[in-house]
């Protein structure tokens, strides 16, 4: 046998060339790839929705009979809109700056307890209590089920 037909023979029973062979271990498929144009890639992205692409193409080619393993959702943002309103009321808040300067003003002593800042504090616990409750509505969960 020719020095080449023997090097291959060995390397296809031993495996591909340079893989050490796995104790316990499964070997993975293969994967398949598939060049697609941004255009097309879209198209899918927007069609599979919260799935994965790969779960979204599998399940298209080969049926809903297939069972795939669970995996946690792409995106899991339910409201897109209340998302929007939180993030903007973020945005214009400077919630971190303010509730720095008044631990400040608690802690020396400078904070004037006036009708008016009790007023005031009640508003942004309020504003607060909205932000919440509009970040676990698009996130889909329920101000209930968190404790």
């Amino acid at each position: 046998m020719p020095l080449t037909d023997a090097f291959n023979s060995a390397a296809s029973d031993a495996g591909a060339v340079g893989d050490a062979p796995r104790k316990g271990k499964a070997r993975s498929p293969a994967p398949f790839s598939i060049r697609l144009t941004f255009e097309e890639r879209a198209v899918l992205e927007a069609a599979a929705g919260n799935e994965s692409l790969g779960c979204y193409i599998r399940r298209r080619i080969l049926g809903d009979s297939v069972s795939y393993p669970r995996r946690r959702r792409r995106a899991p943002i339910q409201d897109h809109e209340a998302l929007g309103r939180v993030l903007g009321a973020l945005g214009q808040a400077k919630l971190a700056s303010n509730l720095n300067q008044l631990a400040k003003a608690a802690h020396t002593g400078s904070l004037p307890v006036t009708p008016d800042t009790e007023k005031a504090l009640a508003a942004a616990c309020d504003d607060i209590r909205r932000i919440r409750l509009d970040l676990l509505h698009a996130l889909g969960l329920s101000p209930e089920s968190e404790t």
